[in-house]
């Protein structure tokens, strides 16, 4: 635990100077934080959920598709990181690889989280959540709003417009809690973890801790996890504070990496899951360490301002082969072992008001916003020389010494700040809530080269984006809802290969309609949506540069979650997308499927309560996903099943609840997910995972 204790006691002197010079020069604002406590609500799934500045409400007067998966949930599920979490989330796929180096998704059929800036939000904020790896130990919910959100939470920081994933991190309970978890998963891996909850007044405390160690499922894989997050908070009558302090330590030896597939070659089978290319001396090492602070004040009984200040800092060292390629059916592969370093630091401020209206007949929730956001990216690597492997019988090759880079120099730097307004109007006792808002969005950023620190490229530029959304509640219990809202992607500055080169172009706009219908009967919550988002980019026509490329997708969703009979609970859903190249250069591509986009998804999971013990049990399907923009290249589809159980006891006076869980029970062999640039993951095999809780 010392490890992660070490950077959670630099924190302040890390990472806070880098947020007051951020705050010195931009301010923002984002929406009351409102947790709700364990134990309230859907045990599975929460009925309230935030979407952005327009804050938390029931989703049922929300215009648009949200689902928050719970702390419970998390638990039950004995999810170690988001890939878990989302993985239950028929609208989003895990496109890295367990055992790999970051979580990352398709969200609708679009990227989130590809690269190295994190695009999950922590409380509402981008910039300050741990870069690579989210561990669900310091979470209360996981909300998902599918869509682009750029209206919502700003642009994101690498231009995902899928949806935006936002991790809430546990706040004190109302009521005392001391809870010790002992956990393993195989091979050999095994975690202690602490979670400690104190209430004083108006002042509250939450502690967690974690520490994992040991053999992964896959060949020559360790693994090693330690995390200490603080979260203090303070409810007055008027002043409401919170204050989140996570430092964390990851370290895999011989970690996994996603594959290429030599261009032309249909994609081989699947190997077993326990294989591992990477060699048994290559690792990865990062230390993150982050800090966000919430404050809140109530002018009056209807006006209220707030403001956030956080920021955050990664430290990377790899040595390993990047990414492996495959070369023939045979599974022979060819991959070069490079030694990275990197560091990524992060801040975020915000400053706004909220104000409850009342004209006439209309009730107005009006909000004012603004924003910014800053990132340094700094990188080096050193590369060895090729190695020869296979995905089936992977050969051991001696050690290579590749020195550490000597120095790690900048190589960006971006700045995204925006001015927001938005207004809810309520009529007909609310049965009728309409939401209109408009953003202005700055993109300031500054790629340098390596040796010399010289400016390569320079983008400034400016766009607005809008929101429209309805809700009719055509009864306390159905929503029908409809909205129009966009996302940003920074634009394109022409390659030095154009004859327009170095122009640069205005942020990319993806635009989304969505209707849809929401309903909660009987303890049952569904929610179906009908969607169309087109995201454009650019390409080279001839000798010019121009951004008139387009994705379209459109699709179509079903989610439920909660009780469809006494002790009996299903959480699941399914989406259908049909996605389209519909603006290319090349006749080859255009009117394709993208990459890694399949056209059904599906999850079922239930719980039954069986007497003392509940039984669980999940189905996971994934359609056919090509590789490659001519689909020429593709995965088959596939389907995991999970299965588990638990149950709760009193031993010694003390609440237990002991559980057990055997992922992938049948020990599929498949390829997990492809990545928007065409990279293969490797799915893992089968697992078994058994961990005791107690209540002190």
């Amino acid at each position: 635990m010392r490890t992660a204790l070490r950077p959670l006691a630099l924190l302040i002197a890390g990472t806070l100077p880098a947020a007051a010079s951020l705050a010195e020069t931009a301010a923002a604002t984002l929406p009351t934080v409102v947790v709700t406590a364990e134990g309230e609500g859907n045990e599975q799934v929460a009925k309230r959920g935030r979407a952005g500045l327009l804050g938390e409400r029931d989703v049922l007067d929300q215009p648009f598709s949200i689902v928050s998966y719970t702390a419970q949930r998390m638990r039950d599920q004995q999810a170690v990181t988001l890939a878990e979490v989302l993985g239950g989330d028929s609208s989003a796929r895990f496109t890295g690889q367990i055992g790999g180096v970051t979580d990352s998704f398709f969200l609708r059929g679009f990227p989130v989280n590809e690269g190295n800036l994190s695009e999950v939000a922590l409380d509402g904020v981008y910039g300050v959540s741990p870069n690579y790896h989210l561990f669900t130990e310091y979470l209360e919910r996981v909300e998902v709003l599918k869509g682009p959100g750029a209206l919502l939470y700003g642009m994101s920081p690498n231009s995902g417009v899928g949806g935006v994933v936002n991790a809430v991190p546990k706040r004190s309970l109302r009521h005392d809690l001391t809870r010790l978890t002992f956990d393993y998963a195989s091979d050999t891996q095994f975690g202690t973890a602490v979670d400690v909850s104190r209430r004083q007044g108006d002042f509250g405390i939450r502690f967690n801790a974690l520490h994992r160690q040991g053999d992964t499922p896959l060949d020559k894989q360790e693994a090693r996890a330690e995390v200490a997050a603080l979260a203090l908070d303070y409810r007055g009558r008027r002043l409401r504070a919170t204050l989140d302090l996570i430092g964390q330590y990851r370290k895999i030896d011989a970690p996994t990496r996603p594959f290429l597939v030599s261009p032309g070659l249909p994609v081989p089978a699947a190997p077993d899951g326990r294989r591992n290319v990477t060699q048994e001396w290559g690792w990865w090492r990062s230390s993150d360490v982050s800090t966000l602070g919430h404050v809140e004040y109530d002018l009056s009984d209807r006006v209220t301002v707030f403001a956030d200040l956080g920021a955050a800092k990664s430290d990377v060292g790899r040595l390993s082969e990047q990414t492996p390629t495959i070369l023939n059916a045979q599974g022979d592969t060819s991959a070069t072992p490079t030694h990275f370093k990197f560091q990524i630091n992060r801040a975020a401020a915000d400053v706004g008001l909220r104000a409850a209206l009342r004209t006439g007949q209309v009730e107005h929730a009006l909000v004012l916003m603004a924003n910014a956001y800053h990132d340094r990216l700094a990188n080096a690597s050193n590369a060895g020389t090729i190695i020869r492997s296979s995905i089936y019988a992977p050969v051991a090759v001696a050690a290579q010494a590749v020195p550490e880079p000597a120095r790690v120099p900048k190589l960006s730097e971006s700045t995204l700040s925006s001015l927001a307004v938005a207004d809810t109007l309520a009529m007909f006792d609310g049965r009728l809530q309409a939401t209109l808002g408009l953003r202005r969005q700055s993109v300031e950023s500054e790629n340098f080269h390596a040796a010399t620190g010289l400016r390569t490229a320079r983008y400034d530029e400016t766009a607005v984006t809008p929101l429209a959304g309805i809700v009719f509640k055509a009864t306390p219990r159905l929503s029908l809802y409809a909205n129009h809202i966009q996302g940003l992607s920074k634009g394109d500055i022409a390659p030095n290969t154009a004859s327009n080169a170095g122009q640069v172009f205005a942020p990319y706009k993806s635009r989304q309609v969505e209707i849809g219908a929401k309903s909660e009967a009987g303890g049952l919550l569904a929610t179906l949506a009908v969607f169309q988002i087109t995201k454009p980019s650019g390409q080279l026509y001839g000798t010019v540069y121009s951004p008139d490329s387009e994705q379209r997708n459109r699709g179509l969703e079903l989610h439920l979650s909660g009780s469809v009979a006494p002790g009996v609970r299903l959480l699941g859903g399914v989406t259908l997308i049909d996605g389209e190249l519909t603006r290319t250069n090349n006749p080859a591509t255009l009117g394709r499927r993208p990459p890694g986009v399949a056209r059904a998804m599906a999850n079922l999971g239930g719980e039954w309560d069986a007497g003392p013990v509940t039984l669980t049990g999940a189905l996971t399907y994934t359609g056919k996903e090509y590789v490659d923009q001519a689909n020429l290249q593709s995965v088959p589809s596939w389907t995991r099943v999970d299965l588990g159980a638990r149950c709760t006891t009193v031993v010694a006076g003390r609440a237990v609840t002991l559980r057990a869980g055997l992922m992938n029970a049948f020990d599929r062999r498949y390829w997990g997910g492809v990545a928007s640039y065409g990279t293969l993951s490797q799915a893992a095999p089968r697992t078994v995972q058994l961990s005791a809780a107690i209540d002190l």
